[in-house]
């Protein structure tokens, strides 16, 4: 434990958000060998209660509103991962008057900090060199407008503008200290009024640089989706680092770095010095780009805590039934759930213009998630074609609309031809600049990609749009992605669910496939969406919200009894007409009865459940049998 005498003396109480450095630094002072577990130890014990909401977030402040050398939090996915590092952990410094020595702590910086009198001994016993780790992160593609506005609202972290940033600091980069032994570093501590107006001043020239970078180079900032917004960010990592993979979604707890002198394209960096220095000349200008972007538009984290969220639902916690607060949350929502459920279902009836049977597979569809991998089969997937959809009302665009409001985490694709051949399905490596390449489908774990092919119309699928096709179905049927590494592909299993509209049978596979039959035709479809949009109050979406996310994490298990008799069933089904039930009739009718059980708050089957199944199948099928004889072919 962190040890409470030494917090005593510490710094004030909301120094562990403005200046934790300080503390790290006091820290290593006082004890050279066991600083790092006490650190650790009281950032963990003072972001497990509400004092984690005092802490900024990247996701929702405006950098230049954030202190350099702060504590601040982002809520992202990994999209990248970038080759190690090394870093000076330990330095020492002379006084170039006195000679006198002092050492210095290099963890959490990208800059040695000197004073103007002091320089670094490069050949000093006492130099420690270390190893971290850069994850790429990007927030988390597809979130929800109504998840965003909860995490902001419930910070307490108020958004003014830092004046504890002198801009004039000369800093000499970590990872550059070996490069250039002549260059000497300077720090200068202005007034609070001075300081201010130095911080203003820089914050304008950051303003500037960003928005000058934005438009002349182009930079991509490698977000899956097109029209993403908001920042992305260097994470340094200093531990297990190895625990991690790409595409996991963290909240990442550290201290912010902004150093222009960082960047790649800073303006000050000679651009010939890649030809005149040969150890300048071991990347390319390409991948310099790539790994060292400008700090205005993707600024730096170094890593204290990093939380591995499960799901990024704000109204369930996120280690649900790990602790006594979070098991009486879910025992109590769960003794309203037949209410809620019943509420939802009715609530996607008229989402689905009166149809109660396709609101019922809705809901399944929307619970499933993959729970467990035999071999290749991803188990507990139940991707869903919805066909017989409208093609001339914009039907599927004012249905995802109201998903949208009770998932966390979505994407409407348009499946127009364009799309199909020109959009970047599969992540890729750029080998010149030694990173990854995002894709569409480089997506979070529980997201739902909404396939929209009620506007496909003809044309010609070009060798992107055969290769973005295959991608598709791919993920649909294994749940995997084949990230393109040019001379081979990486299999990155996935766990994403596809709901494809469409009006006939859906040119994709799909585990299960409901005909649409409204009830109704409403004159104008966006009044329509609007009216049950506001009919529904924000207590009751929460629940709607809370239901499909906590159903997702429950277990599910079969007894033995009931194996027994689902087996006996299948035996009995199969003697009057062999053809009457396939193996996939039977697989999908179990993943029908999962799910189910799991929607009524169920977590092992029931003779009751495995009837009602049925029941559904019976009615699907009934249906797909009766649009077949009226379109005079097979669905």
């Amino acid at each position: 434990m962190f040890r409470s005498a030494w917090i005593d003396t510490s710094p004030g109480a909301g120094d562990w958000v403005s200046a934790p450095l300080r503390l790290v630094q006091a820290a290593f002072a006082r004890d050279a060998l066991g600083w790092e577990t006490d650190i650790t130890d009281f950032f963990q014990e003072k972001l497990r209660d509400d004092q984690r909401s005092w802490v900024p977030s990247l996701n929702d402040v405006p950098l230049h509103y954030l202190t350099p050398g702060g504590l601040v939090r982002f809520r992202c996915m990994i999209q990248d991962m970038f080759d190690p590092e090394f870093y000076m952990g330990v330095y020492e410094t002379v006084d170039l008057g006195t000679d006198s020595r002092a050492v210095h702590l290099g963890k959490y910086r990208d800059v040695a900090d000197c004073m103007p009198h002091q320089e670094i001994d490069f050949r000093s016993g006492r130099t420690v060199t270390l190893e971290r780790q850069t994850f790429y992160c990007v927030p988390v593609p597809g979130e929800s407008s109504w998840v965003k506005e909860m995490h902001s609202s419930s910070s307490q972290a108020k958004a003014c503008a830092s004046t504890s940033y002198a801009p004039n600091r000369q800093k000499r980069s970590l990872e550059e200290e070996d490069d250039d032994l002549t260059r000497r570093q300077g720090t200068q501590h202005a007034g609070d009024a001075q300081e201010k107006c130095k911080r203003l001043e820089m914050e304008q020239q950051v303003k500037q640089q960003g928005a000058a970078l934005s438009c002349s180079q182009s930079l991509d900032l490698y977000f899956p989706l097109p029209g993403e917004k908001g920042p992305a960010c260097l994470v340094k990592v200093y531990e297990n680092w190895d625990s991690f993979k790409v595409n996991d979604v963290l909240e990442v707890y550290g201290v912010l770095s902004v150093e222009p002198a960082l960047s790649a394209l800073n303006k000050d960096r000679d651009p010939m010095s890649s030809l005149l220095d040969p150890e300048d000349g071991a990347d390319t200008l390409e991948e310099r780009r790539a790994h060292s972007p400008p700090t205005s538009l993707v600024p730096r984290i170094h890593a204290i805590v990093i939380h591995r969220l499960p799901h990024t639902n704000p109204l369930i916690p996120s280690s649900v039934c790990e602790t006594e607060e979070s098991k009486q949350c879910v025992s109590s929502f769960m003794s309203e759930l037949s209410y809620v459920r019943a509420e939802l279902l009715g609530f996607l009836t008229h989402a689905l213009l009166g149809d109660n049977l396709a609101a019922e597979y809705i809901i399944l569809h929307l619970i499933s998630t993959v729970y467990a991998r035999r071999d290749v089969l991803p188990l507990g997937k139940f991707s869903l074609n919805l066909s017989g959809c409208p093609r001339n009302i914009d039907f599927t665009q004012h249905f995802y609309r109201i998903v949208q409001q009770i998932v966390p985490a979505s994407h409407y694709l348009p499946m127009t031809i364009e799309n199909m051949n020109t959009l970047r399905f599969i992540p890729c490596k750029d080998y010149s600049a030694n990173r990854l390449v995002s894709g569409l489908l480089q997506l979070p774990s529980r997201s739902l990609l909404v396939v929209d092919e009620t506007i496909l119309e003809q044309g010609q699928l070009d060798t992107a749009g055969v290769r973005n096709l295959t991608a598709l179905g791919n993920l649909i049927t294994w749940q995997k992605v084949d990230y393109d590494f040019s001379y081979h592909r990486m299999e990155f299993p996935c766990n994403i669910n596809v709901l494809v509209t469409s009006e006939g049978r859906s040119l994709l596979p799909s585990d299960c496939q409901i005909h649409l039959k409204p009830q109704m035709c409403p004159p104008s479809l966006e009044q329509y969406t609007e009216a049950l949009l506001s009919a529904t109050s924000l207590s009751l979406l929460n629940k709607f919200r809370m239901y499909l996310s906590l159903l997702q994490l429950m277990d599910y298990a079969i007894s033995e009894e009931i194996t027994k008799a689902v087996e006996d069933d299948f035996v009995d089904m199969r003697k009057g007409d062999p053809h009457s039930i396939s193996v996939d009739d039977l697989h999908r009718l179990l993943v029908v009865a999962r799910l189910l059980s799991l929607s009524a708050g169920q977590t092992s089957l029931s003779s009751e459940m495995w009837l009602r199944a049925k029941e559904l199948e019976i009615q699907r099928k009934s249906r797909l049998q009766d649009q077949k004889y009226l379109n005079g072919n097979e669905l």
